[in-house]
């Protein structure tokens, strides 16, 4: 895999988890330099959450140019073309997505929403890190896939197996 494959990680409010996807997988392709990520949601909220924010200020990323936005600038003729469509909340699965163009291969890699868990500022900074860790994981699964030995449809099998993924440590 010689390109750079452009990701976009679907969220219904692009607020937190989508936002986290996206600064993480381009956290990872400064060392690989295979991929480069994308957020967006079906109805943003105009704001990214800031535990979100803090998460990844706490690991190190960059939250720099991060911003909560609509999938309509991913499907127009200007927005890059897309090789993989990821959704990581369970409404954004559900949702009837608009035509991307190139066919990007897709699947749903749902992961609780950190910003629903109602207690304690602990509790919610804990759903945070989770929701961070299990991203983190999968997005390492798929940068080191062996990409010159897979076919389109074993891939798809990795990208759908990689959402079933829950406890997987990956190491950096």
């Amino acid at each position: 895999m010689s390109d750079i494959k452009n990701v976009l990680f679907l969220c219904t409010g692009n607020s937190a988890r989508s936002i986290m996807a996206e600064a993480i997988m381009n956290d990872i392709s400064i060392n690989k330099g295979r991929f480069r990520g994308f957020s967006a949601g079906s109805q943003p909220t105009g704001t990214v959450n800031p535990l979100a924010v803090e998460q990844l200020q706490n690991l190190h990323l960059s939250a720099n140019g991060l911003r909560s936005k609509s999938w309509e600038e991913f499907s127009g003729p200007e927005a890059p073309a897309l090789d993989f469509v990821f959704t990581v909340c369970d409404n954004a699965a559900g949702e009837i997505c608009p035509v991307w163009p190139g066919q990007p291969m897709t699947a749903h890699w749902g992961i609780p929403d950190p910003a629903a868990v109602e207690g304690s500022d602990f509790e919610w900074h804990r759903a945070f890190v989770e929701a961070f860790r299990q991203l983190r994981n999968r997005i390492e699964l798929l940068t080191n896939l062996p990409w010159d030995k897979l076919d389109k449809m074993a891939l798809q099998k990795h990208l759908n197996d990689i959402g079933k993924t829950q406890d997987t440590v990956v190491s950096a």
